[in-house]
């Protein structure tokens, strides 16, 4: 018996939204839309969604901020509070933000986190856009 990882995980459109060769929008499903949903929440801004002004993690409002040490803890505070509210799937074990070494104007934050029903360690980065420090 094989589990289906879309009822056990969950199943969405695809992030970003894609059309298959037939012409119809693509779906994630499992761990893949677990993925897609942290990057959802995190680059959402609050106040973006109508019907939900509270949702988000609004990596955004860090563009302009300093390459420093003092504004990767804050990326990391937020990231952690935004999934903790936001992504009932997971369960977050670590976020490390640094420098990206390849450009001065930006951070890497590398979440790692357990996935609630299956117990599975997984990780995902994304690249947070700021300013020159």
């Amino acid at each position: 018996m094989s589990t289906d990882t879309g009822a056990l995980l969950g199943r969405g459109i695809s992030f970003p939204p894609r059309v298959d060769a037939h012409g119809r929008l693509t779906w994630s499903q499992g761990d893949t839309n677990v993925r897609e949903a942290i990057r959802v929440i995190l680059l959402t801004e609050e106040n973006e969604r109508v019907q939900l002004p509270e949702f988000g993690g609004g990596l955004t409002r860090f563009l302009f901020e300093p390459n420093t040490a003092a504004t990767h803890q804050r990326i990391r505070d937020r990231i952690q509070r935004a999934l903790g509210e936001w992504e009932p799937r997971v369960r977050v074990e670590s976020v490390t933000v640094a420098a990206d070494p390849k450009d001065p104007d930006a951070a890497i934050a590398t979440i790692t986190y357990r996935l609630v029903a299956t117990g599975a360690l997984e990780r995902v980065s994304l690249t947070v856009a700021l300013a020159a420090s």
